[in-house]
C-alpha cells in the first residue's frame, strides 16, 4: 500500500494557530519547504511500494523532510526526534499545519525506511534539496558551507557505507561550487557510455586502481571522439604516495594476479598501454599540499577516506592489532620525510594525449 500524503487544507482550528501563523516565513527551512517538488518525491519513493492491503506507510513529505533534517544538521534519530518535538520549524518541514507535541511516528520507522528506500534514493533525495537550497537561497551560501562540512567529516554508517559516502561528498562539493554535474556510478571495466561520446576523458587517481588495465584503458578510449583528449593523474612509486601505497601489499596482500596500480606512475609503462591509438603524447607534475598537523593527524584522515586503507586497517584492526600499529610506525615514518611547516607535499603524474 503506497503512503498516504499530506496536502495543506488551509484548515484553522479555534483552539490551536497554524504553524504558518506563528513561524518566521522568511526563515530557510520555510523557503526550503516551499522550493522542494515534493509531489516529485512522493511519486519517486512512492514506487518502492505494493499495491497490497496493509496499514498505509507514513506520509512521504514527513519521513523525507526527516531524512533532510537529519543530513542536514547531522543528528541522530535519538536526537532528531527530541528536536522534531522542539521545533516548529522542523514539523512545519515535514508538513504539519499545527504544532505536534507527540511524535506522528515511531523512531524506528527512520531506520525502517532508509532501508526501504535504499543509498541511490537517499542520494538523489540529499543532493537535491542541497541543490534547490543553493540556487534558491534558500539557504545561505555560509548556512550550506556550515551544513556541508559538518556531514561529511561525521561518518554516516546508518544512511550511507563507505563507497557511497565518498560519492555524496562529490555532489554537496559540486553544490557548493555551484556547478551541474550528472553523476554516474559505473564500473570503469564497462562503462555504460556509447563510443566516441565524449570530447575529454579524464581520470583522477581512479582507474590505476582497475584489476585489468588494458580493459579500463580501451574502455575510456573507446568513449572518447577521434580527436579528443584522454588526461589522468597517478600516483608515482618513488613519492609519498606511492611509498605508502607499496606497504599495503607487504601487511595484506592483494588477490593473486592483481597488477601493482603503482605501473601507472611510470612512463614507459604508460606509452607502451596507450600504444598507437593515440599520439602527442605529454607528461608533466604536479603537486598537492595536504595541512596536517603531525603524520599522525594526515594518517588518521587518510585512514577515513582511502578505501584501500581502510580496508587494510579493518583487516588487521580485527586479527592482527599489532601488526596494524606496525603498518602505522612505517606510514608516519614515510610521511614525516614530507611534511613541512604543517603541509604534506604530495607529488603526482599528469599524462595528456590525444586519440588518433
Amino acid at each position: 500500500m503506497r503512503p498516504k500524503e499530506r496536502r495543506d487544507t488551509g484548515q484553522t482550528d479555534l483552539l490551536r494557530s497554524r504553524l504558518d501563523a506563528i513561524i518566521d516565513m522568511g526563515h530557510p527551512l520555510v523557503k526550503l519547504a516551499r522550493t522542494i517538488d515534493w509531489s516529485f518525491l512522493e511519486q519517486r519513493f512512492g514506487a518502492v511500494y505494493e499495491d497490497k492491503p496493509g496499514r498505509p506507510p507514513l506520509p512521504t513529505r514527513l519521513m523525507a523532510g526527516l531524512a533532510i533534517l537529519k543530513h542536514t544538521y547531522d543528528l541522530s534519530d535519538e536526537v532528531l526526534c527530541e528536536r522534531w518535538l522542539e521545533n516548529p520549524y522542523y514539523q512545519f518541514f515535514c508538513g504539519e499545519e499545527f504544532f505536534q507535541h507527540r511524535l506522528v511516528f515511531d523512531r524506528s520507522s527512520l531506520t525502517r525506511w532508509r532501508q526501504r528506500m535504499g543509498e541511490e534514493r537517499l542520494q538523489a533525495l540529499l543532493q537535491e534539496s542541497l541543490s534547490v537550497a543553493s540556487k534558491t537561497e534558500a539557504i545561505k551560501p555560509s548556512d550550506l558551507n556550515r551544513i556541508i562540512v559538518d556531514t561529511t567529516v561525521q561518518p554516516k554508517n546508518v544512511m550511507f557505507p563507505t563507497d557511497a559516502r565518498l560519492l555524496n561528498r562529490a555532489r554537496e562539493n559540486a553544490v557548493i561550487a555551484q556547478v551541474e554535474v550528472e553523476w554516474r556510478e559505473a564500473d570503469v571495466e564497462e562503462l555504460p557510455f556509447g563510443d566516441e561520446q565524449f570530447d575529454i576523458v579524464l581520470s583522477q587517481f581512479a582507474h590505476m586502481f582497475a584489476p585489468r588495465p588494458e580493459v579500463a584503458l580501451g574502455q575510456m578510449l573507446r568513449t572518447l571522439k577521434p580527436g579528443g583528449t584522454i588526461a589522468f593523474s597517478t600516483w608515482p612509486a618513488e613519492l609519498l604516495v606511492g611509498r605508502t601505497m607499496a606497504l599495503g601489499p607487504r601487511y595484506l596482500p592483494p588477490p593473486p594476479g592483481f597488477p601493482s596500480p603503482l605501473l601507472w606512475g611510470e612512463p614507459a609503462v604508460i606509452r607502451e598501454r596507450l600504444g598507437n591509438a593515440v599520439e602527442d603524447v605529454v607528461f608533466d607534475r604536479g603537486r598537492m599540499l595536504v595541512p596536517a598537523l603531525s603524520p599522525q593527524h594526515f594518517r588518521a584522515a587518510i585512514e577515513r577516506s582511502a578505501g584501500p586503507l581502510i580496508k587494510l586497517v579493518e583487516a588487521l584492526g580485527a586479527k592482527d592489532p599489532d601488526r596494524l600499529r606496525a603498518f602505522r610506525q612505517e606510514f608516519d615514518s614515510i610521511v614525516a620525510e614530507y611534511l613541512e611547516d604543517n603541509l604534506v607535499r604530495q607529488d603526482y603524474l599528469m599524462t595528456r594525449a590525444r586519440k588518433i
